[in-house]
C-alpha cells in the first residue's frame, strides 16, 4: 500500500465511528420513518427464515407502517435486498452497526475507484468529500436502505471497469462474478436505482459488445446473466408473498404507488406527469445543492470544472454519468424526497465526488518547480493557493456550522426518543408483564410506532403493544390474548399505564 493508501484507509476507520456515532446520538439507534419499521420487520421475520406471517386479529389495531395484510398473510411491501442484508446484522445482534461498516467501506471504495479514474490525490480528496458530506453522513446513521445500494453501486463499477479491460491483473471469474452480483442485488435492494445505475454501462456494454474483443464480450454476456438470473428473484418473491408474480405489493398499501406516468399513478391530479417530475425533480435538487457537501446552494460549484478535466477521460466520463441517469429514471416516480436529502439520488454520491475532486484538481493546477520562470511560479502558486482556500473555506464552514446544524434537524426526529421507551424498562416493569398495551393516539401514530421497538413480528415479547381503533376492535384484540395484563397508555402520561380507558 502507497502511503495515500493508508491515509485513506484510515479516513475509511474514521467514517465507520463517525457514523456509528451518529447513529447513537442523533438518531439513538431508532427508526423513525415508515420505511425504517418496514425494514426492520422484514429483516426480523427474515432473520427466522419467514417472508410472511399469519395476519394478527384486528391487524389494523397492529399497525406496522408499510407491512401489508394480504389473504391472511402479512408481510414488508419492500424487496428482498436490503432487508435480508439486515437480516444478518438483526441474527449477530449488530443492527446499528451495519451501515457505520458499510460507510467505512464506501469510503474505501470511492477512494480505489477515483484513484483509478484519476489519480491517488484526486481519491483521497473524493474519501474527504464522502467522509464530511452531511447527505453521506446522515443516511449512514439511519436504518435506510441507501448506504447498502450504494455499496453495492461502487461494487459494481469498480468490478465492470475490471471486467471490460484486458489487462486486468485479477482473475476474470472474480469481477465477473462481483459485478453480476452486486448489479443483481441492486435490483433486489432498489429497482429503479439499478436501472438508472446501470443504464450508462449497458450502453457502454453494448458498445464493447461490438468492438470490444472476445475475452470482454464473454465477461460482459456473463456479467448480464448473473444479473439477470438475479433479477429473477423479484417476481419469485411477489409470488411467494401474494400468490401473483406480476403483483407489486407497494400498490396493496397505496394502489397509486406505482411507475410511470398518467391518471392513477402518483396522488397528483390527473397522475404524475412530466410537471410533476420536474417539481419533484427540482425541489429535491435544491436540497441536495446544499446537502450534499454543506456548501449552502454551492455543492455543485466544482463539477462544471471536472467536466471539463475529463473530457477525455471516458471512463471517467462513464461514472460521472450515473448522477444523470438517476434523475432520469426517478422521472418515472410520482414524488419527491428531501427529509433525508435528495435520497432517491444518493448513489449518485460518486459521481458528484469524482466531478467535484476532478474540478478542484483542474482549478488548483500544479505548482511549479523551482527551474521554472518566476511569472509561472507566481501565477501557478496564485492558482493553487486560492483553490485551496476556497476549499478550505468551504469545508470548515460545513463542519463547523452546516453539519451541526443538519444533525440538530434530525435530532429526536417527528418527536421520536429512546426516552419514551424508559417506562417500559424501569425497574419494576417487568412485574408487569406479560403485557398488552393498548396505545391511545393523543397527537401521531408515532407514539405508538417507537414502542414497536420493544416488540417484534411475532407478538411474543414481554410487552406487545397495539393501535386503538376503537372499543370494540380493542375488545377483540384482548380477547385473542386472555393470558396478557392490559393497560392503556397516553403519551403525555407516560408513566402511567391505565387498566381501563381514562
Amino acid at each position: 500500500m502507497t502511503r495515500n493508501d493508508r491515509i485513506a484507509l484510515l479516513l475509511a476507520l474514521f467514517s465507520l465511528a463517525a457514523v456509528f456515532l451518529i447513529t447513537q446520538q442523533v438518531f439513538e439507534g431508532l427508526p423513525h420513518i415508515e420505511d425504517e419499521y418496514a425494514y426492520i420487520w422484514q429483516a426480523q421475520t427474515m432473520a427466522h427464515g419467514d417472508l410472511t406471517l399469519e395476519s394478527p386479529v384486528c391487524p389494523k389495531c397492529f399497525l406496522q407502517p408499510f407491512v401489508v395484510d394480504y389473504q391472511g398473510l402479512r408481510f414488508g411491501k419492500y424487496p428482498p435486498g436490503w432487508p435480508a442484508a439486515l437480516s444478518l446484522a438483526v441474527r449477530l445482534g449488530l443492527r446499528d452497526w451495519i451501515n457505520p461498516f458499510l460507510a467505512a467501506l464506501c469510503v474505501w471504495f470511492t477512494y480505489r475507484l477515483v484513484k483509478r479514474l484519476l489519480n491517488e490525490k484526486a481519491g483521497l480528496l473524493a474519501a474527504v468529500l464522502t467522509l464530511t458530506s452531511p447527505f453521506f453522513l446522515v443516511n449512514g446513521g439511519t436504518l435506510l436502505s441507501h448506504i447498502w445500494s450504494f455499496f453495492l453501486t461502487l461494487t459494481f463499477i469498480l468490478s465492470w471497469l475490471d471486467a471490460t479491460t484486458d489487462d486486468n491483473p485479477l482473475p476474470g471469474w472474480l469481477s465477473i462474478t462481483t459485478g453480476g452480483l452486486s448489479l443483481g442485488l441492486l435490483v433486489l435492494t432498489r429497482p429503479l436505482t439499478a436501472l438508472g445505475v446501470a443504464l450508462p454501462f449497458f450502453i457502454h456494454g453494448i458498445l464493447l459488445l461490438i468492438r470490444g474483443s472476445r475475452t470482454i464480450r464473454i465477461h460482459i454476456l456473463v456479467l448480464g446473466a448473473i444479473t439477470g438470473i438475479l433479477a429473477l428473484i423479484i417476481p419469485l418473491w411477489q409470488y411467494a408473498v401474494t400468490g401473483d408474480p406480476m403483483l407489486n405489493p407497494y400498490t396493496l398499501w397505496w394502489s397509486y404507488d406505482r411507475l410511470g406516468f398518467g391518471p392513477g399513478i402518483g396522488r397528483q391530479t390527473g397522475g404524475n406527469d412530466l410537471h410533476w417530475a420536474w417539481i419533484n425533480g427540482k425541489a429535491s435538487l435544491q436540497v441536495g445543492f446544499s446537502d450534499l457537501f454543506g456548501w449552502p446552494m454551492l455543492s455543485w460549484l466544482f463539477m462544471p470544472f471536472g467536466l471539463v478535466a475529463m473530457r477525455r477521460n471516458p471512463k471517467g466520463l462513464l461514472v460521472s454519468s450515473v448522477l444523470a441517469m438517476l434523475l432520469l429514471a426517478y422521472t418515472l416516480y410520482w414524488i419527491g424526497s428531501w427529509v433525508f436529502g435528495p435520497r432517491y439520488y444518493f448513489e449518485g454520491i460518486i459521481s458528484a465526488v469524482l466531478l467535484t475532486a476532478a474540478g478542484i484538481q483542474w482549478l488548483a493546477g500544479k505548482l511549479k518547480i523551482s527551474a521554472a520562470p518566476r511569472r509561472e511560479q507566481i501565477v501557478a502558486a496564485v492558482r493553487f493557493g486560492l483553490t485551496a482556500a476556497l476549499l478550505i473555506m468551504l469545508v470548515s464552514s460545513n463542519l463547523s456550522d452546516y453539519l451541526p446544524q443538519r444533525f440538530q434537524q434530525m435530532t429526536n426526529l417527528y418527536g421520536i426518543s429512546r426516552q419514551q421507551l424508559v417506562p417500559f424498562q424501569q425497574p419494576g416493569a417487568s412485574t408487569l408483564t406479560p403485557a398488552l398495551v393498548i396505545v391511545h393516539q393523543m397527537q401521531s401514530w408515532r407514539e405508538y410506532a417507537v414502542l414497536l421497538e420493544l416488540s417484534d413480528p411475532y407478538l411474543d415479547t414481554p410487552f406487545i403493544f397495539t393501535y386503538s381503533r376503537g372499543e370494540e376492535q380493542d375488545q377483540s384484540v384482548i380477547d385473542a390474548y386472555p393470558q396478557r395484563n392490559v393497560y392503556h397508555y397516553y403519551a403525555d402520561d407516560p408513566y402511567a399505564l391505565y387498566k381501563t380507558p381514562r
